[in-house]
């Protein structure tokens, strides 16, 4: 499968909203100690803001020691543990000295199928959407751990590469925030209108037109 160069570190130093959304089809690829890749395609994500606007944001009543990564640099892992049990990762989106970051949903599976059915501990006959279609799916998938937070995206083993230019962008959408109880109703969820990548829940999304 064919690469781009991976994305630069200026890419994310931006709005993490405007982040989100040109992240919907870019590919993630993550090369396993022994040589192999997995790689997935993102559909679904979710902006997170530190300038005092977003009470759901981890950054939102300023640094400590689960979120330090999320205060930059900008182009890191950061990954933090949800309810207890689930391993969740964004993306770091610093800019200005404002904590922001994206968390990454749902995305398609790409390359290493079999590898990531069996770390999700998934029988064959397991729905493909199983693998990576919820962000504690999708890290479990991806073999991406707590102890990866402050990674760097921006070499190997862990790069995030443009959009493949040979195929059509499919349509975005951008709606509320799901699985939160805070500011759930702030549009900075954005995810692919049409396909079954996606987390179920869809309401109240507005479509945006694909760049």
């Amino acid at each position: 499968m064919p690469l781009d160069r991976p994305l630069s570190q200026r890419f994310y130093a931006r709005d993490s909203r405007r982040v989100a959304a040109d992240l919907i089809g870019c590919r993630i690829v993550h090369r396993l100690d022994g040589g192999e890749r997995l790689v997935v395609r993102i559909t679904e994500v979710e902006a997170y803001l530190g300038d005092g606007s977003d009470p759901a944001s981890h950054a939102h009543s300023g640094q400590t020691d689960r979120n330090r990564t999320m205060f930059g640099p900008a182009g890191r892992l950061y990954a933090y543990r949800s309810y207890g049990i689930h391993t969740c990762v964004n993306v770091v989106c610093q800019r200005a000295g404002r904590a922001a970051a994206v968390l990454l949903r749902a995305a398609e599976p790409l390359e290493g199928h079999q590898r990531m059915r069996g770390l999700r501990g998934l029988g064959i006959d397991a729905r493909p959407t199983l693998i990576t279609v919820g962000p504690g799916r999708l890290a479990q998938a991806l073999g991406l751990r707590l102890e990866d937070d402050g990674r760097s995206l921006l070499r190997c083993p862990l790069t995030l590469h443009p959009p493949d230019a040979r195929k059509p962008r499919i349509g975005i959408a951008q709606g509320p925030r799901v699985g939160i109880t805070k500011a759930a109703e702030l549009p900075y969820r954005f995810f692919e209108s049409e396909g079954p990548w996606v987390s179920a829940f869809r309401p109240g999304g507005r479509k945006r037109r694909a760049s």
